[in-house]
């Protein structure tokens, strides 16, 4: 089955196109990282607006590198929720034209849930049930993955996203945008012990999460240091920084891999990229038992091939959808 798929959520304008849900047979990204940079995140009318400029011509070049026609294609898929509502908007509406056109069904995709599928692509010996550990610029969840299209969240951060978190901390060090490529190079070599930095427990929640202190923190340690005319060690400061949010994610994983006893734990998004995050759900799966299963790191950020895998299981569970589909820019991952 050939699907066709479409991603536009963010800043990133994806089509790709993926066989049976687990081999990708293109992948196509535009990236508009340099020009929000300048505005030090995410700016949603420009998002929109280079999303119309770019999907065509992206969805083109994803079945011309595919080495198919359109005639071959099975079905068209794309992420209908979460994201700026926006961009979301036009993949929807840019898919239902492509869909409609050729006739073909159409397949929404939850945005987490397609993060989780990028672990299919990576390793094909995955399957559920599993835990996943979903981390990104505006999802950080724990995740029960008890079929490919059975989904419950364990645990979550009851307010910042831990990479919004990265980004944040990131714009105001001047360091770069997105935060969390640059944050994790920073730390190498750093001194993670040198700036003791909050990490938050809530009560009568175990698996939940709050980075919104670790965040005032971190902001409060930078301007102080620059009020006093205190030079801050970078690498230190990113490198405690990083364990602090790893000293979060990690422990409450394991938590919920051992609640549900399934063995094997996932990471996704965008912030499963991070090698501190990595190296210390490693150590402590060695530690567990558990299998852990991490994804390339092309697949962390959003792409449409993650969607394209995953649109292949909810086509196989029956979820498609009609012309009057919508885009939502908050949905529970347990409606898919």
């Amino acid at each position: 089955m050939n699907i066709l798929a479409i991603e536009s959520s963010c800043d990133d304008t994806a089509a790709a196109v993926v066989r049976d849900g687990r081999t990708v047979l293109s992948s196509c990204v535009s990236s508009q990282i340099e020009m929000h940079t300048v505005y030090g995140g995410v700016v949603p009318e420009i998002a929109s607006r280079k999303h119309v400029e770019a999907i065509s011509g992206l969805a083109e070049k994803a079945l011309e590198d595919a080495g198919l026609s359109k005639n071959e294609l099975d079905a068209v898929a794309v992420t209908y929720a979460p994201g700026l509502i926006g961009a979301v908007l036009v993949g929807v509406n840019f898919a239902k034209g492509v869909a409609m056109a050729l006739g073909l069904p159409l397949i929404p995709v939850h945005h987490v849930r397609g993060h989780i599928a990028a672990n299919y692509i990576s390793h094909p010996d995955l399957e559920p049930p599993f835990v996943c550990l979903c981390v990104s610029g505006g999802t950080t969840a724990i995740v029960d993955v008890r079929s490919y299209t059975e989904m419950s969240v364990l645990g979550g951060t009851r307010d910042d996203a831990a990479g919004e978190c990265f980004d944040k901390v990131a714009r105001v060090l001047g360091i770069g945008y997105p935060g969390g490529g640059p944050m994790d190079r920073l730390a190498q070599g750093g001194d993670d012990g040198r700036y003791p930095l909050p990490v938050a427990h809530v009560s009568g929640a175990e698996l939940d999460m709050s980075f919104s202190g670790l965040k005032t923190a971190s902001l409060n340690l930078i301007h102080n240091s620059q009020q006093k005319g205190e030079a801050l060690d970078l690498p230190a400061f990113a490198a405690s920084f990083g364990k602090a949010v790893s000293d979060s994610l990690v422990p409450r994983t394991m938590a919920a891999a051992k609640r549900t006893g399934y063995g094997k734990i996932a990471v996704a998004g965008g912030v499963a990229a991070n090698s501190r995050i990595r190296a210390d759900l490693q150590a402590a799966c060695a530690q567990s038992g558990d299998r852990l299963f991490l994804p390339e790191l092309r697949w962390c950020g959003d792409n449409a091939a993650m969607i394209g895998c995953q649109g292949f299981y909810e086509f196989q569970a029956g979820h498609t959808a009609g012309w009057d589909l919508n885009a939502y820019a908050t949905r529970d991952i347990a409606l898919g």
